[in-house]
């Protein structure tokens, strides 16, 4: 088996999270540096609201948490599980509450998630999430455009086009 180029990956997560955010009607930037934040989510009409996201994408099913997102204000953490199929799968987190699921799952506890921030090796995850995890995520998990709305600004309300 070759192993798919991690680059290509991620632009194709890129593509598919922004297309899901402007099916929904919300608008995407994308930072020209990466200090943590892959876009920027926001709304432009009637009142400016952003969120900042940082994407982790995977060709199959990945979930990872590391410390130094703790440090970027009201960042949200989306999953992009399955970006080669045409169904791929969307959990949106925010910081906290991601910290929430790895403290459900005893990561916080290992040397792993006690490790120096600054170096970026502070956290933990898997590749296989198992059963507990899955029922855990099972609540963040977008499955309807509409649903990004409520998830990073609070609104349920349709978009206005």
């Amino acid at each position: 088996m070759t192993r798919r180029d991690t680059q290509i990956v991620e632009l194709a997560g890129r593509n598919r999270l922004a297309s899901e955010l402007q099916r929904a009607g919300i608008e995407v930037a994308r930072p020209e540096r990466d200090h943590g934040v892959d876009l920027v989510a926001y709304l432009d009409r009637n009142t400016f609201r952003a969120r900042p996201i940082q994407m982790k994408v995977s060709s199959r099913e990945n979930f990872d948490i590391h410390r130094r997102y703790s440090l970027i204000p009201e960042l949200m953490l989306v999953f992009v599980w399955n970006v080669d199929e045409p169904a791929s799968r969307y959990f949106a987190l925010g910081y906290l509450e991601a910290e929430v699921v790895a403290q459900s799952m005893g990561w916080t506890n290992t040397a792993s998630w006690r490790g120096e921030i600054a170096s970026g090796r502070a956290g933990y995850g898997t590749r296989r999430p198992g059963s507990k995890l899955r029922a855990l995520l099972d609540a963040y998990e977008i499955k309807h455009p509409e649903q990004w709305r409520q998830r990073l600004f609070g609104e349920a309300t349709s978009p206005a086009h």
